[in-house]
């Protein structure tokens, strides 16, 4: 469809081009082009009436489409019986007939005209096609390329799209160069409107963690292994709970993997993020002990009612416990869904004194 002009033939050819190529289905695009095309003719010919268009690899033809009635009120959409006997002998009251009506010059315009709306149509596919496969990928880990950075965010290059992981989303302590291949979550995928769906990438959900520990793990895509919960401060610190069902297998060890082997490449893509791989339990207590970890913990109280768990640690633990600017303690919280307050032995003793 390079040419400036296009014959009938040439346009089907267009189509089954387009669907080879492309794998948009030719009752697509020839549905497409007939309502196209009657909106056309009714455009061009400024009439009113119903009209049908009849496509072949031959020729193109337009038809009025009337209902056979006794007296006529709208000569647009209806005619008289004496009349459509003309057209077939067998009519009869409330029949429709099909009235050709193509002009002499009709085919060569419709033809430049579908090339037009063949283009139109083949974009608006595409981009339906690119829509469908992303959004199966929501939730998913996708690789593309930085094209570039602005105020706005990170556009990435995914191959046939491309989408953007927003400032919001982004992790603040990563800086990415043009043409650096990185991984990001689909976090959403939008219909989009003239430019096509739009797909928005995240760096910074905790989502993204565990969606790398999935690729990365074979026992949690077997099941064997579980992410029972994450907690993260993007750019920081991750803490991860993990539960093994079966008894022989150390699901913390699964994740870390020997000499650090599965966890290792986790970090590097996130630019050395510290990551705390902890045991999950169903005993509470232990629950929280372990999402404090490696803080070192003395004794815990708990208040069910209150969701609440007091953490005594040693008094020269304290500031390791809490973490900087409570880090430790707020991802622990996070991570067990518990409030979670941290005293010294110092402290309690003075209480038991008070």
């Amino acid at each position: 469809m390079k040419s400036d002009k296009i014959s009938v033939k040439e346009l089907f050819l267009a189509i089954d081009d387009i669907y080879e190529e492309k794998g948009i289905t030719k009752e697509y695009l020839i549905e497409s082009l007939k309502l196209a095309l009657e909106a056309a003719y009714k455009k061009n010919y400024k009439t009113n009436e119903t009209i049908k268009v009849d496509i072949s690899d031959q020729a193109i033809k337009v038809y009025a489409v009337k209902e056979v009635v006794e007296n006529v009120e709208d000569e647009n959409t209806q005619i008289t019986l004496e009349n459509a006997k003309k057209i077939t002998k067998r009519a009869k009251i409330g029949d429709v007939v099909n009235i050709e009506v193509t002009p002499k010059n009709f085919n060569r315009v419709a033809a430049e005209a579908g090339k037009l709306i063949l283009i139109q149509r083949l974009r608006e596919a595409e981009r339906n096609l690119v829509y469908t496969q992303y959004a199966d990928k929501k939730g998913q880990i996708v690789v593309g390329v930085v094209q570039n950075s602005d105020k706005n965010g990170t556009i990435v290059d995914l191959g046939k799209v491309e989408a953007i992981i927003p400032t919001n989303k982004q992790v603040k302590t990563e800086k990415f160069k043009s043409h650096q291949r990185i991984k990001a979550y689909v976090e959403k995928v939008l219909p989009g409107g003239k430019y096509g769906p739009q797909i928005i990438l995240s760096r910074n959900s905790p989502e993204f963690v565990k969606k790398l520990f999935e690729l990365e793990v074979p026992e949690i895509i077997d099941g064997i292994v579980e992410i029972k919960g994450i907690a993260r401060d993007a750019g920081s610190r991750t803490k991860i709970a993990v539960w093994s069902n079966d008894e022989n297998v150390d699901p913390v060890g699964s994740l870390v993997g020997k000499k650090g082997l599965r966890i290792q490449p986790i970090i590097d893509e996130l630019f050395g993020e510290k990551i705390d791989v902890v045991p999950y339990s169903d005993d509470i207590p232990s629950y929280i002990i372990n999402a404090l970890s490696p803080a070192p913990i003395l004794a815990i109280d708990i208040k069910d009612d209150e969701k609440l768990a007091t953490v005594v640690v040693p008094d020269e633990a304290i500031s390791y416990a809490i973490g900087p600017g409570g880090q430790n303690v707020k991802l622990a919280a996070i991570l067990t869904d518990w409030r979670i307050d941290i005293k010294t032995e110092k402290q309690i003793k003075e209480n038991i004194v008070e």
